[in-house]
């Protein structure tokens, strides 16, 4: 048997309930297909609910606390160890199309960035761009989501060679000239939009391997759907927003919570206690919202996720018709999740519940991999690393902390992980939290702080009754606290072996 290829296809902010096999409010029959072709993991969860720290969490199989990109506005050391070196090393094919976000938007003279926003828009430089980034021999990125300004690198090039002269309509200033206050319909017209450029170019490279007889390790990285809220026609319009379900606060579920999540239902908030680097948090706002206008802003996230769909189907079709999908291991998944109306919230931030933490995973493997089939295993994703490299045959380096999941996903196991840790490491010291997941109980704590979370997950799956001062449950809480403790500690990289006695 040869040894397999891997095709890893991420979205980016996707809440885990929207697929379509399980949520009838949605139309996603690619997703669906793979449903049906693999198995789904319901209890999925991110390392850390941002982009660059779970991204580099995915490549190296370590936390963000490990691999040292611990925050957004951070990078990843470019001397990483990640899975596209381990497979490019062993004779592997590697390329990423898409997002990458492994490098910030700024840079300094001590610390660069191929991602800054200076980079992005010389466009020269991509043209020729031929490096090995973080152990893809072969990239093909762009920065920004829907109409941002970030917007750059190939994806540009790519508009350019299509004869989208006019390109910079369709983007905000100082990079184009659309209307900044636009909202839901994104004029850009679909054949131009990035999900036709990554298919596209994903399904070069799936060409190229198959007639070079190579194997492969190929992450189709989509943007969506990320928020702005922004579609072209007609998937800005595919769902009415009298029919969607939106979520809410519970009245006084914050009363119980620590203080920043009660500032989010303020219309001005004070966050400056919080506020230590001088950069932006994510959250760190007001999330005070009309909920007729998050029926919109939901209707136009569920088209973003059924027009990515569309794009991933043509992935997928191609894959099989190059003969590939038998012996692909073909891995669906999101960076994190997101909340639109969850708990009165509608961004990401240092807000741990389960529409941030968990993500959607799917795994088929013809043959390997039962179909049909779906497992409440728990899987983090810093798990890939090391299981795509067992999968592959390879020893899993000891640096990485991640977990061989082979076994679970072939149906040998039941599970291996008792829990997951999720951190979040937004400011030096005043925000900075670490959750721990088993079976049944949700423990957060923050540095410094005496405050905390904690939730029964099968008494209370909605997260609504922080148990963490309730005098029954200290108790519970004692253990939990224990057991995160020994998690920290068992997660420590041990790079070598102890290999004498001094």
């Amino acid at each position: 048997m040869s040894r397999p290829n891997f095709l890893l296809i991420t979205s980016d902010q996707q809440h885990y309930s929207t697929i379509g096999a399980f949520n009838p409010e949605l139309r996603t029959p690619n997703l669906d297909r793979l449903v049906r072709e693999g198995m789904t993991f319901t209890r999925a969860y991110c390392p850390n609910p941002t982009c660059t720290p779970t991204r580099s969490s995915i490549i190296t199989g370590q936390y963000p606390s490990q691999h040292g990109a611990w925050t957004l506005g951070t990078k990843l050391p470019e001397d990483s160890l990640t899975v596209g070196g381990e497979l490019l090393d062993a004779g592997y094919r590697t390329a990423l199309v898409g997002k990458a976000h492994f490098q910030p938007l700024g840079q300094t003279e001590e610390f660069p960035s191929l991602e800054s926003r200076a980079k992005v828009h010389d466009y020269e430089f991509w043209r020729s761009f031929s490096e090995v980034y973080y152990g893809f021999q072969q990239v093909e990125l762009s920065r920004g989501h829907t109409n941002e300004a970030a917007v750059g690198q190939h994806y540009v090039l790519w508009l350019e060679e299509q004869g989208c002269a006019n390109w910079r309509d369709y983007f905000v200033a100082p990079t184009g000239t659309m209307d900044a206050e636009a909202r839901h319909q994104w004029p850009i017209p679909e054949r131009y939009h990035y999900n036709a450029w990554i298919a596209e170019r994903t399904n070069a490279l799936l060409e190229q391997y198959k007639s070079e007889g190579e194997t492969f390790f190929l992450w189709a990285s989509f943007f969506d759907p990320h928020p702005k809220y922004l579609a072209p026609e007609p998937w800005d319009r595919m769902y009415d927003p009298q029919a969607v379900n939106v979520p809410g606060l519970y009245p006084g579920e914050h009363d119980r919570n620590p203080p920043h999540f009660a500032l989010t239902q303020q219309k001005q908030p004070d966050f400056g206690a919080y506020r230590e680097s001088g950069f932006f948090s994510a959250g760190h706002r007001t999330h005070v919202h009309d909920p007729e206008k998050l029926r919109k802003d939901i209707a136009v996230y569920y088209g973003m996720i059924s027009l990515m769909d569309k794009y991933i189907g043509r992935i997928l079709d191609r894959l099989e018709e190059l003969g590939l999908a038998e012996n692909t291991v073909v891995v669906f998944t999101s960076d994190h999740g997101h909340v639109y109306g969850h708990h009165g919230l509608t961004s990401k931030g240092p807000f741990h519940y389960e529409d941030l933490l968990r993500v959607p995973f799917i795994v088929r493997y013809p043959g390997r991999v039962p179909a049909g089939a779906t497992s409440d295993s728990l899987q983090s994703l810093v798990d890939l690393a090391p299981t795509f490299l067992s999968i592959a045959g390879l020893s899993v380096p000891r640096r990485m902390t991640g977990i061989d999941q082979s076994s679970v996903w072939n149906g040998k196991q039941a599970a291996l992980r008792d829990h997951v840790i999720c951190e979040n490491h937004q400011e030096p010291t005043v925000m900075n939290l670490r959750t721990y997941v088993n079976e049944r109980y949700k423990l957060t704590v923050y540095f410094n702080r005496t405050y905390g979370e904690l939730f029964d997950l099968w008494k209370d799956p909605g997260e609504v009754h922080n148990l963490w001062d309730d005098p029954e449950h200290l108790e519970v809480k004692q253990e939990l606290m224990m057991r995160y403790i020994w998690a920290e500690l068992g997660k420590e990289p041990l790079w070598m072996p102890r290999i004498s006695g001094a």
